[in-house]
């Protein structure tokens, strides 16, 4: 790629643009659904399609964004994308409907998911192979800062504004990094358009397969998963889609996604770390905010402020980093990562419903410091045998494993949740007997010490005291339920550790930082 030097940074600053903008309004609209759902008078299932279809879009476009790239011309498609996702963002905000903002979410979702691995391939090209680290330690910037910030600032605007600003504030960033990348952003001299015919039939079976798949995971634990006969139905299309799609990359003779990039060691290395690093990153960033929100009454702002130390401590470490790749052994620098989450982890089985607001914080701040530890060097490492002609088949498939990662950990981490909520009521129930007389006592001081000094009759003051206790006991099997979650993200982290010894200790030979 014929960029200089003098404007690899400018380039870095274009790209991190796009991916920031795409990540956050990914999580942003979250705590907006509520009003949305006011104005325009939906229900709860409707509603939760303004997350839902923007997710599918997502899945569907990431893993052919490479063959598009070379299709149209890597920057045309860039700049289109950006300027599709800004006027969508127009259309989001100005939405006079449901449906209209869902099919705008749509278009937001397409052109989103394909700027994040062009964004991706554009800073592992601009940077000379041995910089590799800062490049995708700036990348981080976004795919890591983009969802923590994402639900503080959704919920700061809505609360000051109005939810419709969380899409109009994409429109002056969309701007400035479209006009940064006509500027900046060049095509590849080894980027060439793809001959012969378009393979439709891998393009149908991906849709399929992996917008199913979106609507299976974000829908399954609304519906009883496979006790609804509409999830059944989407679990069999996605099982179907993929497997099709695995067939005919195989087959075909000029196949849509090169999926043979699996045969390097590395790459399928990384992608699966990458994997299971989304699993517990999101799964813990749903699941912390909903534990302060719903059990010590945080507002949207303030659970959003638990979140934001740990995407500081994030940025300081992927700098930290991306200065070590090539001169530390990736290996360890990965490992390091591992146990910092897993004692951000371990922090939270002790949590009660009298924890502080600075406990929380500081185990957010150990797992953002140890995400800078993880995601930079599996990155890097991850890419470091792939061709110039392969990356953007690469970071369609690495980016894809990524966002499905992630949502694999937010549905079951939120099936979880319940079931095991469910669970331990049950058992404490069996606890709340006329036998237990630390039960009695408690019900005697709430009815005669409380309720009846109060003025209320016999009758209702048993009933008030009852409720409080149930009310209660509900409290104490959610925050063990909470802790069930969190120590099942703990064990992922675990698994992270052996398959981090397939990495490469080092940058190959000729990619170290000459004279550092």
């Amino acid at each position: 790629m014929s960029m200089t030097t003098s404007n690899k940074y400018l380039i870095a600053f274009t790209a991190m643009l796009g991916t920031l903008m795409e990540v956050v309004d990914t999580s942003v609209a979250n705590v907006a659904l509520p009003h949305m759902q006011g104005t325009f008078s939906a229900g709860t299932d409707e509603i939760t399609w303004v997350i839902t279809s923007y997710l599918v879009a997502n899945a569907v476009i990431l893993p052919i964004t490479g063959w598009l790239g070379n299709f149209f011309g890597r920057k045309r498609f860039y700049l289109s994308c950006l300027a599709l996702f800004t006027l969508a963002s127009l259309g989001s905000g100005a939405a006079p409907s449901l449906w209209f903002l869902i099919l705008m979410r749509v278009i937001q979702g397409f052109a989103g998911g394909a700027m994040v691995p062009m964004s991706q391939a554009i800073l592992l090209e601009s940077f000379p192979k041995e910089e590799r680290g800062k490049a995708m330690a700036l990348f981080g910037v976004g795919v890591i800062f983009g969802p923590i910030i994402g639900p503080t600032l959704g919920g700061w605007i809505t609360d000051t504004w109005n939810w419709r600003w969380i899409f109009y504030i994409n429109i002056p960033v969309g701007v400035l990094a479209f006009l940064l990348g006509l500027a900046f952003i060049e095509n590849p001299e080894y980027m060439k358009r793809p001959e012969g015919k378009v393979d439709y039939a891998s393009f149908f079976f991906i849709a399929l397969g992996l917008g199913s798949l979106e609507v299976f995971l974000n829908r399954g634990q609304r519906f009883d998963w496979f006790k609804s006969p509409f999830i059944k139905t989407f679990a069999a299309l996605a099982a179907l889609g993929i497997a099709l799609f695995i067939w005919r990359s195989f087959t075909a003779e000029k196949p849509l996604v090169n999926l043979r990039l699996f045969k390097n060691t590395e790459f399928a290395t990384g992608t699966l770390l990458i994997f299971l690093v989304g699993f517990g990153l999101y799964g813990s960033f749903v699941m912390l905010p909903l534990f302060v929100q719903n059990l010590l009454g945080y507002t949207a702002t303030w659970a959003g402020l638990v979140l934001s130390p740990g995407g500081i401590a994030s940025l300081f470490a992927m700098v930290f980093v991306g200065n070590l790749i090539g001169k530390v052994d990736t290996r360890f620098l990965v490992v390091v990562g591992v146990f910092m989450n897993i004692l951000s982890l371990w922090l939270l089985w002790s949590i009660n419903l009298g924890v502080d607001f600075q406990y929380v914080m500081w185990s957010r701040i150990f797992q953002g410091f140890g995400l800078g530890f993880l995601f930079v060097p599996i990155t890097t490492a991850a890419y470091t045998r792939i061709q110039a002609t392969q990356m953007g088949d690469a970071t369609g498939l690495f980016n894809l494993l990524r966002n499905e990662g992630g949502s694999v950990g937010i549905a079951l981490s939120a099936t979880l949740l319940s079931q095991r909520a469910q669970f331990h009521q049950t058992r404490l129930v069996e606890n709340l007997t006329p036998l237990n007389p630390v039960y009695q006592e408690r019900l005697n001081a709430l009815t005669q010490g409380l309720f009846l000094r109060s003025g209320h009759s016999a009758y209702s003051s048993g009933q008030l005291a009852l409720g409080i206790v149930q009310g209660e006991l509900q409290r104490q099997a959610v925050l063990m339920a909470f802790v069930d979650v969190f120590f099942v993200l703990t064990l992922v982290f675990v698994m992270l550790l052996p398959f981090i010894f397939l990495l490469k200790g080092k940058a190959p030979a000729g990619t170290m930082p000459p004279g550092h």
